[in-house]
């Protein structure tokens, strides 16, 4: 069972997505991630994206620790549904909307949002089987909404290669946990 590790909402468990469908990050690997991430001084206040969300954990740490707002985005409808839970879940003890789900295809919702539209922080945790062409195209697409100094992280198993960043974008560091590598990446 996953669950909330820090912030306002430190200790709440999150709802899972039922089946084998999605891989949820570990707490030891979210642990990690964020210590990173408040080690970069990036969530405080932070326009957070969380694409491929699953569960929304991710984009839900976030908004428990500070982010200013948070957009979850996913396609498939349970784990649309379970996002919703965990949004309202963390809005409620926030006492007020700081999260968002977003039930769309990633490419159709970069797509559809408007320009001047910019982010600090993205999450993209794909399924496995999204080839690296198709990473790419999203990086590509995503990289219009980035604010100056935003970090982007991709999450990705150990034996993927790492991802094609569009020439506007630039890998900074990357990790490994076991079967889970991150990549840290920001504006060129």
């Amino acid at each position: 069972m996953s669950r909330i590790i820090a912030g306002v909402g430190g200790g709440n468990p999150l709802t899972s997505v039922p089946g084998t469908a999605t891989r949820p990050t570990t707490d030891r690997v979210k642990e990690a991630l964020f210590s990173r991430l408040e080690s970069l001084a990036v969530i405080d206040d932070a326009r957070v994206l969380d694409l491929y969300a699953g569960s929304g954990a991710l984009g839900i740490e976030s908004a428990s620790r500070g982010a200013r707002s948070v957009d979850l985005v996913e396609f498939d409808a349970k784990a649309s549904d379970v996002c919703q839970r965990n949004a309202d879940l963390l809005n409620q003890l926030l006492g007020g909307k700081r999260v968002s789900v977003h039930r769309s295809k990633v490419e159709s919702f970069l797509e559809r949002t408007r320009e001047g539209v910019l982010w600090d922080l993205v999450f993209l945790d794909p399924p496995y089987p999204l080839d690296e062409p198709a990473l790419s195209a999203v990086l590509t697409k995503l990289a219009t909404h980035l604010d100056e100094g935003a970090v982007v992280v991709v999450e990705r198993s150990s034996r993927s290669p790492e991802p094609e960043w569009p020439g506007t974008m630039e890998c900074f560091a990357d990790k490994k946990y076991g079967e889970t590598k991150l990549w840290f990446a920001e504006p060129a």
